[in-house]
């Protein structure tokens, strides 16, 4: 069954950009709920519960139609999340370097491109959601937006980097301004974690 991975830095480590109160809550009580959720809803297919979290949301259709919402919504919500975390660090923020920054020359012509397309789709995104940088079938970058806790997985794409828009990533601290929140969470990103999720994209 899956548990709720820990934080490889502490709840205040990412000040003044993300407040501790909102990376608490945010990690035990929103994460921890997708996660027992999912559980829930794995009880009765043990063959399901041995399957990697990645391996589901790859074969959605596949999963009991009975069952399905909850692991897309639940499931979805426990990937992103893991994901989430370990893309930002208190040493984070700046520009990606080797490979990864290459690629996105090639594809957007400049950090700075990326950075103002991706943080518009996060903005923009209706309701909840989350905005994503992802690699396709072809190896090549996209951005997208997902709504709820969509994964990138499911429609056939390999999230690298993605961030979290629900009000409550960042509310207690933002209040409305969804766009000072993105603004203030590129400082934190932790390019070497995308990178090397870039690489492990490529090579899967």
């Amino acid at each position: 069954m899956f548990t709720l991975p820990d934080l490889p830095y502490a709840y205040d480590a990412l000040k003044p950009h993300i407040d501790a109160l909102t990376m608490e809550i945010h990690h035990t009580k929103h994460h921890q709920a997708y996660i027992d959720k999912l559980n829930t809803a794995l009880e009765k297919y043990p063959d399901w519960q041995q399957k990697s979290i990645e391996d589901i949301l790859q074969n959605l259709s596949s999963v009991p139609e009975e069952i399905r919402t909850a692991v897309r919504n639940n499931g979805g919500g426990y990937a992103n999340h893991n994901l989430f975390w370990t893309i930002m660090s208190p040493d984070g923020g700046g520009e990606p370097a080797g490979e990864l920054a290459q690629a996105i020359n090639t594809t957007f012509s400049a950090f700075t491109e990326l950075k103002q397309q991706l943080s518009a789709a996060a903005a923009g995104q209706f309701g909840s959601g989350w905005g994503w940088l992802a690699v396709d079938g072809d190896d090549q970058l996209k951005i997208l937006a997902t709504p709820n806790q969509d994964s990138t997985l499911s429609q056939g794409f390999k999230p690298i980097l993605g961030v979290d828009v629900w009000e409550h990533a960042y509310y207690l601290k933002y209040q409305n301004k969804r766009p000072d929140y993105i603004e203030a969470w590129w400082n934190v990103v932790n390019w070497r974690k995308v990178e090397s999720l870039y690489l492990q994209a490529l090579r899967a």
